[in-house]
């Protein structure tokens, strides 16, 4: 990655003839230097162009060709939420997707989408490391020529690598119809198939998440055997621990990418450990019953048990590629206080780029925070962070903040007040503190990026789409912009050789500080809400 982004020769600088060929065609000069504000319209404007197209095929889905299964097209909310969904890397689905997609709007829409979105954040990624660098410009870089390189150099040749993995090891690659077949018992079953391979690899290393079924990872055709789930749980976490990497070799920062490796590997544990204990130690309501309790197996995949199973969801919400083995809606409610906690935060790894865009936006905190400690000005890589730079982080935490706390209240306030309550929306299927948990789980997780749901709601309603439309794209775009105009901002700056007064930012002192400021700011904000749902119903069940 950092040759390929340094312009340093590299083993797939063959591609450069097929590249150049896109470039030219698309009209695009490579080597034009954008400003912040340049970088940031041109990722606009692509974006939205793929969101009409996404959004226009769904509408049409049902008419259109590769569709064996006869699936209809998408209403129009639901269309609206998927391609948003998929743009924002987000893949909160509100289908099923085996009855409520084609193969066409699998390949061309949604794995299309989770391709540019992760390309999209890689680049982005990359333009607020350049914004550290030790030189004075105003250039952030090229983002056509980031986000190609992103897709031709990294993205497609692990996807091939990976999808042929996945095939070798059983699962279906396709354009047959769903198979129907008569079981043991004399009942007649359909079989869903389809080019499930190809789908697979980018919905991990990109930390993307949408399953090509319903039932996600927990399907045994995305994940057949104990070796598939391996290879999910290793390349869901390859790019974005690559990237500490990156960033270390990019900036010649090697301490300070080992400092953010532990600091993300502390709070990765910090999340997951709790959620593995909660899971293998069981339901106390069922133990009261003198039942032999061998874990929460409630909503479980019977393959990976209580134990992989809470894993699986510690990891897959820190990424947060948001891929499931479990219904979240079973898991215990302090399990589901450490998913949300890990979601919030949203810096623990993290996505492809956007990982490193939200720990940066904790950075620029913490570096504020210990320069007014020790009463130097702040500083990071030898550039002065001032009130502008300040003014830019604080929005955007505090709008994070708030965006999904803001519109649960809302769907609490149309819950309570709406003619005939839950009878009538049909939104809940546990009321109370897990009812609470479970819509405001929804607008974390789209704001998050992250895409699992409890499952124990019904949100493929006009309100539900368009409202967690508010919450991904709020979610995906305002770090984005926040730490590009940041980069922008430093790198205009001049450099000044660091001192002895320096606060150093790439030993374990200053990594401590750091997880303490996520720690705090993250349990200020979450700690009312975690209140009023999963730990009011941990007390309720102890």
């Amino acid at each position: 990655m950092s040759k390929v982004f340094s312009g340093d020769k590299n083993l797939l600088d063959f591609l450069k003839p097929f590249e150049r060929f896109i470039f030219k065609t698309c009209s695009i000069n490579p080597l034009q230097e954008m400003n912040w504000k340049q970088y940031l319209i041109a990722m606009a404007v692509i974006n939205s162009v793929w969101l009409v197209y996404g959004f226009i095929i769904l509408m049409a889905q049902g008419k259109l060709f590769l569709n064996p299964a006869g699936n209809p097209s998408m209403e129009w909310s639901l269309a609206f939420n998927s391609a948003i969904s998929f743009i924002t890397s987000t893949n909160l689905q509100h289908y099923s997707g085996e009855s409520g997609a084609t193969y066409f709007s699998q390949l061309f829409v949604f794995m299309f989408l989770q391709f540019v979105s992760a390309a999209t954040s890689l680049a982005v990624g990359v333009a607020v490391v350049r914004g550290l660098v030790s030189k004075t410009s105003t250039s952030l870089g090229n983002f056509y020529s980031d986000f190609l390189l992103s897709l031709t150099r990294i993205l497609v040749p692990i996807s091939i690598v990976v999808a042929l993995l996945f095939m070798f090891i059983g699962v279906p690659m396709t354009m047959q119809g769903p198979q129907h077949i008569t079981s043991l018992q004399g009942d007649s079953i359909t079989i869903a198939m389809g080019p499930v391979a190809a789908f697979l690899p980018i919905k991990e290393l990109g930390a993307n998440g949408g399953g090509f079924f319903g039932a996600n990872d927990a399907h045994p055709f995305e994940n057949p055997n104990f070796f598939s789930f391996i290879i999910h749980s290793i390349i869901v976490f390859l790019l974005p621990m690559a990237f500490l990497f990156f960033i270390g070799y990019y900036l010649k920062e090697k301490k300070f990418a080992w400092m953010l490796f532990t600091v993300m590997t502390m709070g990765l544990l910090f999340v997951t450990i709790p959620i593995i204990h909660e899971e293998i130690k069981g339901n106390p309501m069922v133990t009261k019953m003198g039942v032999n309790n061998t874990g929460n197996m409630e909503g479980k995949e019977v393959r990976y048990g209580s134990f992989f199973t809470g894993f699986y969801a510690g990891e897959n919400t820190s990424i947060p590629a948001g891929t499931m083995v479990g219904v979240h809606d079973s898991f215990a409610p302090l399990s589901g206080f450490f998913m949300l906690f890990a979601m919030n935060v949203d810096a623990f790894f993290g996505g492809l780029g956007t990982g490193w865009i939200n720990m940066f936006v904790f950075l620029i905190i913490t570096v504020f925070i210990g320069g007014l400690m020790i009463g130097r000005t702040a500083e990071i890589f030898g550039k002065k962070i001032g009130i502008k730079e300040v003014q830019i982080t604080a929005s955007v935490t505090v709008l994070l903040s708030l965006i999904p706390f803001a519109l649960a209240a809302l769907a609490c306030f149309v819950f309570v007040n709406y003619p005939g309550g839950n009878d009538s929306l049909q939104w809940l299927s546990n009321k109370g503190s897990h009812g609470f948990t479970t819509m405001l789980y929804e607008y974390i997780s789209a704001t998050a990026g992250n895409g699992s749901e409890f499952s124990g709601i019904g949100n493929n309603t006009v309100f539900w789409n368009l409202t967690t439309c508010i919450a991904m794209l709020a979610g995906r775009f305002i770090p984005i912009a926040g730490a590009v105009w940041i980069a922008g901002l430093l790198i205009e700056k001049q450099y000044i050789p660091p001192s002895h007064g320096t606060l150093k930012t790439n030993n374990s002192t200053f990594g401590l500080f750091l997880i303490s400021v996520i720690f705090i700011l993250n349990i200020l904000s979450l700690l009312p809400s975690m209140m009023l749902g999963p730990l009011a119903e941990h007390f309720l069940i102890k």
